[in-house]
């Protein structure tokens, strides 16, 4: 399944925030309804952001 990060400047901030805090990240909202909530998946957020398929 392919999906679409919105706003994957915005999204850059989760490495940064899970470095400074130590907190595991277990959900990424993919949209802006509480029903957009997914579970954050490691490798489709990095291919997302280098611009891999």
């Amino acid at each position: 399944m392919r999906r679409r990060w919105v706003g994957t400047a915005k999204g850059g901030i989760v490495i940064a925030v899970q470095r400074e805090l130590g907190v595991p990240v277990k959900l990424v909202g993919l949209g802006e309804g509480a029903d957009d909530l997914a579970p954050f998946e490691p490798e489709a957020f990095v291919d997302a952001l280098i611009g891999e398929a």
